[in-house]
């Protein structure tokens, strides 16, 4: 998707942070804005603030934990602009951190509720109308640096809903058409309502954050990254993961024999030698 001139973006929780930055670099290319969260002044205030920017830009009362009220949003927006061309499930939560054996459920519901269901209401409700659309499209989904290490100890429930949200993207890209890009966008540490307080003076700013992203896209990247110092982790666990292989299950003539990808393909093509037989 070279460029974003007159093509309409779906955020959630595209009203603040990341999402709204967003809003913002996908308005200032030419794309058409529609945001939906939960708190509706948050989303008044958006609306102006793009509408004076010059960005043609409307907004939904959301809560994506809601099937119906995704449905909606995608009503919403195919009324407002006749297509949808690109969606960023973008809207995620956290919960105060502590350990595993300290969480309530309930707040770990709450989250995965959000970060992980909300993404996959997404992704199904309007994935299954993109493809009926049958025009380029895109899907990007909002993991974190979180889905490749552990940033931040005590936040366990949030790092296995970014995981979570990486593997199912994986899995989603595959099942989707070529016309449709899908991705995952990889935050580091970056200004928003989850960075608040003294502390948020040393994260990336969010309208950087976002060019930085808004590139990748149009790119049609899967994996959308922004912060540099991230792949000092990522190749030690990489490392770690390749030294376990190297010493218990090293490579050996034949290994494919118990590759799923490979003995399904063989099991395909051995039922069609039969049937064409």
């Amino acid at each position: 998707m070279e460029n974003f001139t007159d093509k309409a973006v779906v955020i959630t929780g595209g009203a603040t942070g990341i999402g709204f930055a967003l809003a913002k670099a996908f308005g200032a290319d030419g794309a058409k804005i529609v945001i939906g969260e939960p708190r509706e002044d948050k989303l008044k205030e958006a609306v102006a603030t793009l509408t004076a920017l010059g960005v043609e830009a409307r907004y939904l009362v959301t809560d994506v934990t809601d099937p119906a009220n995704v449905e909606a949003l995608a009503d919403f927006a195919w009324d407002a602009f006749d297509t949808v061309d690109i969606l960023i499930n973008n809207a995620g939560i956290s919960i105060p951190r502590a350990p595993v054996t300290d969480v309530p459920l309930e707040n770990l519901h709450a989250l995965f509720g959000v970060n992980f269901f909300g993404v996959w209401h997404g992704c199904a409700i309007f994935g299954k109308r993109m493809i009926a659309q049958g025009t380029p499209a895109a899907i990007y989904n909002l993991a974190s640096e979180n889905a490749f290490f552990t940033a931040v100890r005590n936040s366990a429930a949030y790092v296995a809903s970014k995981h979570a949200v990486m593997g199912f993207t994986e899995a989603f890209r595959d099942e989707m058409p070529d016309f449709i890009d899908v991705g995952s966008i990889f935050p580091g540490f970056v200004r928003s309502d989850m960075t608040a307080g003294e502390f948020a003076r040393f994260a990336m700013d969010t309208d950087e954050f976002a060019e930085i992203v808004i590139e990748q896209i149009r790119a049609g990247g899967h994996f959308v990254v922004s912060h540099a110092y991230n792949i000092e982790h990522i190749d030690a666990r990489h490392a770690e993961l390749t030294s376990a292989f190297a010493k218990y299950a090293p490579r050996y003539e034949g290994d494919d024999e118990y590759d799923v990808p490979t003995v399904i393909a063989k099991f395909i093509a051995a039922r069609k030698a039969g049937s064409s037989g």
